[in-house]
């Protein structure tokens, strides 16, 4: 039997014929029969169990496969957000991109420890001190709506918290949060009278068992809270892959890898793992987390005869010939089909067939040679059907889609299978015009500041769109009807191996701002670039702008043609900024034979996770405002990835990127300032070496400016030319209100006055926070601080912005988040940073 996990290849037989019968391997593989047996093995287990936290990589990985793949019970994890607001190890994807990124490392994850996985709509909005300021910025009903939604769907027996109430704390707002909505959730989602809409949708009450918190472990502390534990080893080896779970666990973990984690992977985990977890709320497990359960079908009404007959498949299974069990299967698929359907049963009805499948080799793969279609276009499509089992009459009556029009299959669509062969054909099928272009269903829409918009309510908690195709192949099984939903792919070959791509549903072509932000001087005339991309071949149409009110654009169109595929064609408006200082959004659009088109092209592409297409709509920040700067060529020094050098170019710099060969007082003569990329002192490993040279530069007049870095996993503790440090207390330091005060230390510092005068209202409209990762110690008799900053109810930190003279030049040290707010178009960023930049100038 061919294994699951590999896809049938013989499309290349129609040169020949339409369809064809081939002969594959006979016999089952060793992993194939194990992974029957587990399956067995989780169809008779009728426990849940729903893990919550509020971020990707919160999880306990170790739990979710000692529960899964060790007890057979449905095991899922809910994760608040979906990490938009954190930092990037890999790349330069940030805020939605990195949210989509890390969506995609959770179900990869999931993939390996057996958990599924759920999320709500709320944003990460980055660290938060307090669940008091999370809950008011996420709209603590909407998510709270969520976290119910999710548990009437899935209905856990008991939901596990990965932290702690108050007077507990996880260390981070959206942590603490967590678990205050899952014990809120808990209480309400038996309720009838609790968002009664759900109900209208499809929903019906369900009340768990119990919740309780999976605590921190030995030495770490409750922070106060006290209750009721139950311990619990969850050590063991996996009876599929023979491997200790807490080596798959830290696969799993592995899969973080824009969080750094990447790690895990090669690590392995055996022998005990004792576990505690405290009463929340519900009943008090005295020696067993599901104490009190049934985990049998006996719990069903009706159920205990499926019990007995699954208790007669798992006797009839042989590795060397699953389909022994099939009759048996058969006879329990009849029975459950009789039973009041809810989602746990609905769910094992999708197991059971998934496991009939397996018995008896019954497998359907489509593919198609481009994964890219746009609507309207007819596709073509090759499948490959596999049967193994000889003892079962299995017949393809239909193929069928509600996604596709005008199927049409090259062969009767009733064909006998016969077992131990491969069928496989050919069809061709048209993308109905009205099918819209690929986009992350959360992110379909313009949403508000602490959730997501997602008008469909019941795409909420599911943790990716649904495919844009699917086929359903309509077999008759010993008489009885069963429906195989199969999803074309395009096989890709690549450097990473072989590997599946989805349907794509794009545009015709797709635009791009050439710069972003767009910066103007009040009443400034400037132009603005959009360049075109043709994905299809023989295209005529006109490119317009439209602007915010008081900005003007000219031309109002501009036409264009393109001819093939690829091709691409950039197009200039001169725009002209309002008189008065303001800022909005451009959006650019192509109208094509009366149809337009207003998307972007965004991919996401990293090794571990398959790749990703955004097409959001194509829109670029305007922002008008004075500025003024001295100094004409900048140098950017990367570091984990940031936008800053861009946005540098846009100020009117000439911005040259340097490398560890240029970090020499000679080579950076005739730079006016540098600028150190985020997190460089964590990710170069060639900076430490090379810094006599970067400080001899400042000393003989030049401007050195070091963006923030973490305190853990620093390459160097040298981050200046004086003494100073961030290795300060935990939480960090760190500013995360946004709109916190400003207080000016120094006032009559170059910093704040020259050539730009900063007031209060340049730290207006800053987003996501101040700053982070202060230095904790400098050399105050070197470093002068320039600004206080606070959180409400915390002491001023005197270290977000530091400036040093040395020598004839400054070196500036500053933990404000100059990466983030120079992107968004925030005015005062710009100014501020200006003034940095002409230190001494």
């Amino acid at each position: 039997m061919p294994s699951p996990s590999r896809r049938v290849r013989l499309g290349f037989l129609l040169s020949l014929f339409v369809w064809s019968v081939v002969k594959p391997s006979a016999s089952a593989s060793p992993n194939t029969a194990a992974l029957i047996a587990q399956e067995l093995r989780d169809f008779q287990s009728m426990g849940t169990v729903l893990q919550v936290a509020a971020h990707p990589d919160d999880e306990n990985t170790q739990l979710i496969t000692y529960l899964s793949r060790g007890r057979g019970y449905r095991t899922g994890y809910l994760s608040l957000t979906r990490g938009d607001g954190g930092q990037n190890e890999l790349g330069r994807d940030f805020d939605e991109k990195l949210g989509v990124a890390r969506t995609q490392e959770l179900l990869a994850a999931r993939r390996l420890d057996g958990g599924r996985q759920f999320f709500t709509r709320a944003i990460d909005f980055g660290f938060s001190k307090t669940p008091e300021e999370t809950l008011q910025f996420w709209d603590r009903d909407e998510v709270l709506a969520d976290v119910v939604r999710v548990i009437r769907q899935f209905r856990p027996d008991v939901i596990v918290t990965r932290f702690p109430i108050p007077p507990g704390s996880g260390g981070h707002g959206h942590h603490t949060a967590s678990a205050i909505l899952a014990v809120e959730a808990f209480k309400l989602a038996g309720d009838p009278k609790a968002y009664p809409e759900q109900l209208t949708q499809g929903l019906t009450p369900w009340q768990p068992k119990r919740v309780v918190w999976n605590t921190f472990g030995p030495g770490r502390g409750t922070g106060g809270l006290t209750g009721p534990t139950v311990t619990m080893d969850i050590g063991g080896i996996d009876p599929v892959t023979n491997e200790a779970f807490g080596t798959i666990a830290n696969r799993s973990r592995g899969m973080h890898k824009t969080q750094g984690l990447g790690g895990f992977s090669t690590q392995t985990g055996s022998g005990p793992n004792v576990q505690t977890f405290m009463l929340l709320a519900g009943d008090a497990p005295a020696t067993d987390l599901m104490e009190g359960i049934d985990v049998t079908w006996n719990r069903v009404p009706g159920g205990a005869e499926i019990g007995q007959l699954i208790t007669k498949a798992v006797s009839q299974f042989r590795a060397n010939d699953p389909s022994l069990m099939a009759p048996t299967l058969l006879t329990i698929r009849t029975k459950l089909a009789s039973l009041p359907t809810d989602p746990l049963i609905e769910d094992k009805r999708r197991q059971l067939d998934h496991l009939l499948q397996l018995c008896l080799g019954l497998h359907v793969e489509t593919t198609i040679v481009q994964a890219e279609v746009v609507p309207g276009e007819s596709i073509k499509l090759h499948y490959a059907m596999t049967l193994e089992a000889e003892n079962v009459a299995v017949r393809r009556m239909a193929v069928r889609s509600a996604s596709l029009e005008k199927l049409n299959l090259n062969e009767p669509p009733v064909i006998d299978l016969v077992g131990g062969t491969v069928i496989t054909g050919d069809f061709t099928a048209v993308l109905p015009a009205q099918t819209p272009v690929t986009q992350p269903y959360w992110l379909r829409e313009d949403w508000t500041t602490g959730v997501f918009r997602v008008d469909d309510p019941k795409l909420i908690g599911r943790p990716e769109s649904p495919p844009a195709v699917t086929l359903e192949h309509a077999f008759e099984i010993n008489n009885q009807s069963f429906v195989i939903t199969d999803e074309p792919v395009q096989v890709i070959q690549d450097t990473q191996g072989e590997h599946d791509r989805r349907i794509d549903v794009i545009p015709p072509v797709s635009l791009l701002f050439e710069s972003e932000p767009c910066l103007f001087s009040p009443g400034q005339k400037r132009q603005i670039v959009v360049e075109i991309s043709a994905a299809r071949a023989g295209l005529n149409g006109a490119i317009r702008l439209a602007a915010p009110t008081g900005w003007v654009v000219e031309p109002a169109t501009r036409k264009f043609r393109l001819t093939t595929v690829g091709e691409k064609a950039r197009y200039s408006f001169n725009v002209t900024a309002p008189a008065q200082p303001g800022s909005g959004r451009v959006t650019a659009t192509a109208e094509i034979g009366g149809k337009r088109y207003s998307n972007q092209r965004q991919e996401i592409r990293y090794d571990h996770i398959p790749l990703q297409l955004l097409q959001p709509t194509a829109r670029a920040r305007v922002a008008s405002f004075d500025l003024a700067i001295r100094g004409h060529r900048i140098g950017y020094l990367p570091g984990a990835g940031d936008a800053v050098a861009e946005c540098l170019e846009q100020m009117g710099y000439v911005v040259k990127t340097l490398t560890d060969t240029d970090l020499t007082s000679e080579k950076l003569q005739g730079l006016d300032a540098v600028v150190i990329g985020v997190r460089a002192f964590n990710e170069r490993n060639d900076l430490a070496a090379n810094l006599p040279g970067l400080f001899a530069y400042v000393e003989n007049g030049g401007t050195v400016i070091a963006q923030y870095n973490r305190p853990n996993g620093l390459k160097t503790a040298t981050l200046a030319p004086y003494p100073l440090s961030i290795q300060g207390p935990a939480p960090q330091l760190r500013v995360t209100d946004e709109k916190s005060p400003v207080t000016f230390l120094a006032p009559t510092h170059a910093a704040l006055n020259t050539p730009n005068k900063i007031t209060v209202a340049d730290f207006e409209g800053w987003v996501q926070e101040r700053g982070a990762y202060f230095p904790a110690t400098w050399d105050e008799t070197h470093f002068e601080s320039i600004l206080a900053l606070n959180d409400p109810g915390e002491a001023p930190l005197k270290s977000g912005l530091l400036v040093a003279k040395y020598g004839k030049g400054y070196y500036v040290y500053t933990g404000l988040a100059f990466f983030r707010e120079l992107p968004a178009g925030v005015p005062g960023s710009y100014r501020l940073l200006a003034n940095l930049l002409a230190l001494g100038k």
